[in-house]
């Protein structure tokens, strides 16, 4: 396949990967390999992980969504914990990192387009998300209250008050505190559930000069 037909066919993804690249072009799995790895020595692709790949900005018709690349470099994942907190906007600074959890080995992913963590979490444990859209792109989203959950459930020790109110929450009326309490109540560790009442009680009560 020439290159000039590779992005009639793929200028219009933000990223793809190579069954998808086999697909399109009709061609034997070496091949395409083999045509993937040139362009991306010439610097006509960016290598995002192994097997997946966009065009440069230059070759490329639509912008690549960091968090939309999130959610296939590694899935079944949703974006969670820090990130989609600061999304929600319950804690208050910008989060570099794109966090999520998945039900597979934990991986990390770093590309020109972002830094990528996937944390580990149980089947049962996988649920409280939903797609949003973030600067035009699709993305699945853990809810406010179900990121809140997966940051309890997957930062080891105890949830005390000090340890609530240095992560500095706000605009904590986002969370809706039944959903809450629905979900710490499915997911059933105690130390989740006792998380809760901490952060319920800080949200309640809020120390001065503390926006939780």
């Amino acid at each position: 396949m020439r290159f000039d037909a590779a992005v009639e066919l793929l200028g219009e993804m933000p990223f793809f990967d190579l069954a998808t690249v086999v697909q399109l072009a009709e061609e034997p799995h070496p091949s395409v390999v083999n045509q993937l790895h040139r362009w991306s020595r010439a610097g006509k692709l960016v290598p995002l992980r192994r097997g997946m790949y966009t065009l440069v900005e230059r070759y490329r018709r639509v912008p690549v969504s960091p968090a939309a690349l999130a959610n296939a470099l590694y899935s079944p994942s949703y974006i969670s914990g820090p990130w989609a907190l600061a999304f929600c906007g319950l804690i208050p600074e910008g989060v570099a990192v794109y966090t999520s959890v998945t039900t597979r080995t934990p991986r990390r992913f770093h590309n020109p387009f972002g830094a990528f963590r996937y944390t580990a979490i149980k089947r049962s444990f996988f649920f409280g998300y939903r797609t949003v859209s973030i600067a035009g792109a699709d993305v699945v989203l853990a809810t406010a209250e179900k990121a809140l959950l997966d940051l309890f459930h997957l930062s080891g020790g105890e949830w005390d008050r000090p340890r609530m109110v240095e992560m500095r929450f706000q605009q904590t009326g986002v969370v809706d505190r039944r959903r809450l309490e629905a979900y710490a109540q499915r997911m059933g560790k105690p130390r989740i559930l006792r998380a809760v009442q901490v952060w319920r009680e800080c949200s309640d009560a809020p120390e001065e000069g503390v926006d939780l």
